[in-house]
């Protein structure tokens, strides 16, 4: 390092000193005589030698700065104008003389004092000099006595946690102007290397200890990738929170005591706080880079590493206040290469999960025509990842769309495939859910039942829409995306009711009123019971979660059946005949066609089977298989 100020062990001058000694200035340096250097020696070694440890027992067990802090000043006073005394006699080539060489003896017995005094405050008040007490002390001083008043604590308990937190504040407080005292004094008399070397050795102990109880610790990738993913979810977890105090606390702390206690050097400052914090700051940011990096396939590492990316990327401008020095930019750089690196894992677990999407080659048809698995665990994904929007929207900006070819031609003209510029995330998104609808459409041709399957395609669609509906995917993707995609759910109602309940529809005369003869009416409730009675055993175990859809389904066909079977009923039952004839041709009462209809779609799906949710529903089915079996 190179010399800052003059060193009376190597006679040498200093660069530049700014005396605090108005009775030594340049210009009084002249007028100085002879006499009055010898007593200012004198008066500097009086009290120099009271606090030499080798020659006094008292000396060695007390501290200067702790007993007597008057004379700790007088001390470092007297130091100052020593240092002032070795330039003057210097200058005046008088650097041989027995004052010269005393004065020299002096500084050294001065320095070593200083040293340990340095020493005994930054060990004894490791707990009031703690980063966090060291970052938070403004804020504690600023902090309103009303603070307390909103907690109802009594006026005596208020003074006392108000005189406990003042008597912390003075403690730091003093102890940081005792460091600084004696940081300025020593780097002065040219002992900055034996002042910053305690600094050193004291203050890095207390950053690697609190980086070691924050639960970072140095992993190699291997051993990341050997690590199973609830270990690592943890470790993550960890970090998250890691991450904040340290920022917050240990690194900000430690960088204003550092700035405060050698406010006088920007030089030693900066290589004191670079030395101290550059290791544990690499170790913190360089585990998110081992995290993205690392090949693990639950998709629940995609929110983790975006927990990561949000972590680094909210905190990036206190990241760059605190580590401005060009000393310690690996630490800026490690940050930002794991900003890069998350991004790309980013990236690629969106790949991953479309590719999931993709090559899901499951046949198995939903019981009940109702929410598919991949439905479910899709739309949790997406509503998941678009409370990310924010942060997404950085990631994904510059990411090319995605490419039309990999879908069938017949999705090209989508409601979410136009060519509307809107944001990436949103035409991501929309991408990702078209991916999805693309392979429902696929999944449900496994129906044989070409009815069941327009079902399974409204209830997972609407499935699709009420989630969008209750989470963020809402604002990105729009209102007209909603309102595009529940006309495609009617339609996929409307051919559901065509093609299951076709039959009962027709089974009907278009007007109900009209005159017929009894053996005509006779055969037209043959004809409804038969087609109602196999609509019915097809469809009582279908499954319509959602409830307004479920409601508009039975509403319309229910419009369609009993309102039109009941001007029939009314009209015609008296021509069947007599009361034996009544119930061989009249099954059911409009009462009855429409309780059945209101006990449809209740079937529940858990897990892959469909159970029955109600009581009543359960005796209606067995009723209706007890006439299916008459």
């Amino acid at each position: 390092m190179k010399s800052l100020c003059f060193s009376p062990r190597t006679a040498s001058l200093s660069i530049s000193r700014q005396s605090n000694s108005p009775s030594l200035s340049s210009t009084a340096r002249r007028r100085f005589s002879q006499s009055e250097i010898e007593q200012a020696i004198d008066a500097a070694a009086a009290i120099i030698m009271k606090w030499d440890a080798e020659t006094s027992a008292y000396a060695g067990v007390t501290s200067l700065f702790h007993e007597n802090k008057r004379e700790a000043m007088q001390f470092t006073k007297s130091v100052n104008e020593l240092q002032d005394i070795m330039h003057l006699l210097v200058s005046d080539q008088d650097s041989g003389s027995e004052k010269f060489s005393q004065a020299q003896r002096l500084m050294q017995i001065a320095m070593k004092r200083l040293q340990k005094e340095f020493y005994q405050i930054l060990s004894t008040n490791r707990a009031d000099l703690d980063p966090e007490s060291v970052s938070t002390r403004s804020s504690r001083t600023s902090t309103s006595m009303s603070d307390y008043d909103d907690d109802g604590l009594p006026d005596d308990e208020i003074r006392t946690a108000g005189d406990s937190i003042t008597e912390l504040e003075d403690v730091s407080s003093t102890a940081m102007s005792d460091l600084k005292l004696i940081a300025d004094c020593m780097i002065a008399s040219g002992y900055a290397k034996e002042c910053i070397r305690v600094y050193k050795i004291i203050r890095k102990s207390i950053i690697d200890e609190g980086i070691y109880k924050l639960g970072i610790e140095k992993l190699s990738s291997s051993q990341v990738n050997k690590m199973d993913w609830d270990v690592l979810d943890l470790k993550i977890k960890n970090w998250l929170d890691a991450e904040k105090i340290s920022l917050r606390t240990l690194f900000k702390g430690e960088r204003i005591l550092c700035d405060h206690v050698f406010s006088s050097s920007d030089s030693i400052k900066e290589s004191c706080f670079a030395e101290i914090s550059k290791e544990g700051a690499t170790l913190l940011f360089g585990f998110a880079e081992l995290v993205a990096k690392a090949k693990k396939s639950p998709m629940e590492k995609m929110f983790r590493v975006l927990d990561m990316y949000t972590a680094i990327s909210e905190d990036w401008q206190e990241i760059e206040t605190i580590f401005a020095f060009e000393s310690v930019s690996a630490v800026r750089l490690q940050a930002i290469n794991s900003l890069v690196r998350l991004s790309e894992s980013v990236l690629s677990l969106l790949t991953d999960f479309e590719s999931t999407i993709h090559k899901d080659s499951s046949k198995a048809m939903t019981p009940g025509s109702g929410l598919h698995r991949l439905t479910m665990y899709s739309m949790d994904y997406l509503t998941l990842l678009a409370d990310y929007c924010n942060i997404l929207t950085d990631i994904i900006s510059d990411w090319p769309p995605p490419a039309k070819s990999s879908l069938p031609e017949s999705f090209f003209n989508s409601p979410v495939s136009d060519d509307s510029p809107r944001p990436a995330i949103s035409v991501r998104i929309a991408w990702l859910i078209l991916v999805l609808l693309c392979k429902l459409d696929c999944k449900s041709k496994h129906y044989k039942d070409v009815s069941l399957s327009y079902l399974f395609l409204a209830n997972n669609l609407q499935h699709v829409i009420s989630r969008v509906r209750a989470s963020n995917l809402m604002y990105l993707l729009g209102e007209e995306w909603i309102t595009k995609h529940e006309a495609k759910v009617r339609q996929f109602a409307a051919n559901y009711e065509r093609l299951a309940w076709g039959q009962v529809f027709a089974s009907l005369p278009e007007n109900p009123m009209a005159s017929m003869t009894g053996g005509k009416a006779k055969e037209c409730f043959m004809k409804f019971t038969s087609s109602f009675e196999d609509a019915y055993s097809k469809q009582c175990s279908c499954v319509v979660p959602d409830l307004k859809l479920r409601d508009e389904i039975k509403a319309s066909i229910g419009t369609k059946v009993v309102a039109v079977y009941r001007e029939f009923y009314d009209m015609h039952k008296s021509k069947v005949g007599e009361e034996s004839s009544e119930k061989l041709f009249v099954r059911f009462s409009p009462e009855d066609v429409g309780n059945y209809l209101s006990e449809l779609f209740f079937a529940t799906v858990s897990s892959g089977s469909s159970s029955t949710s109600s009581s009543t529903s359960s005796h209606h089915h067995r009723y209706m298989r007890s006439l299916l079996r008459a």
